[in-house]
């Protein structure tokens, strides 16, 4: 089967051949990169808790899914297909155990921002989110950012019901204690 599908329509000698291209699975992975991609990077970035490694984790996972296009398009799923890619590949990492940068020393504080500022808000859930384990971000990602279920939660990580309830209550104590000012938001106790 060919990737490209030509409509050629004949003219007299006096005028030109039109030749259109029908799309073709190279534009169609093309316009599937360009209109998922933010998406993608939003949710690699809070697995991975850095901007870089959110877009290493997206350009593989989007790699693995150009070289399995042809079966996704028929199917039809290749952004379920990217996601649990990119949920894999950071399991993959975790087990490697890269090493991981870290700062020399806390910054300073400079007060207390406005708990309506959003962008204060951010800062203050991604600092909080930095001192999770992956596996505690992963879980807490997957359960509360994707909505997906415990079960459905612990399929795409390969691990157990049993340690993503216990990763979720532990993520969750952790973020109580590191960053209480959130308790407002979201009914947390």
């Amino acid at each position: 089967m060919a990737d490209a599908t030509f409509v050629a329509t004949y003219s007299p000698p006096s005028q030109s051949v039109t030749v259109s291209s029908v799309t073709t699975l190279a534009d169609e992975f093309d316009e599937f990169v360009r209109t998922r991609t933010p998406a993608l990077l939003r949710a690699a970035y809070l697995l991975t808790g850095d901007q870089h490694l959110a877009e290493d984790l997206v350009q593989s996972a989007l790699a693995r899914a150009h070289r399995s296009w042809k079966k996704l398009h028929a199917v039809g799923n290749a952004e379920a297909y990217t996601r649990k890619t990119m949920y894999h590949l950071q399991i993959s990492w975790w087990r490697k155990r890269r090493v991981a940068e870290s700062l020399p020393g806390e910054m300073p504080d400079r007060g207390r921002a406005d708990d309506t500022d959003p962008a204060a808000l951010k800062i203050t859930v991604r600092q909080a989110l930095l001192k999770l384990t992956d596996k505690q971000r992963a879980v807490l990602v997957l359960r509360y950012f994707e909505d997906h279920t415990e079960a459905e939660t612990a399929e795409l990580l390969g691990i157990a019901l049993g340690t993503v309830k216990s990763q979720t209550a532990k993520a969750l104590a952790r973020l109580r204690s590191v960053a209480p000012e959130l308790a407002h938001f979201g009914g947390a106790r």
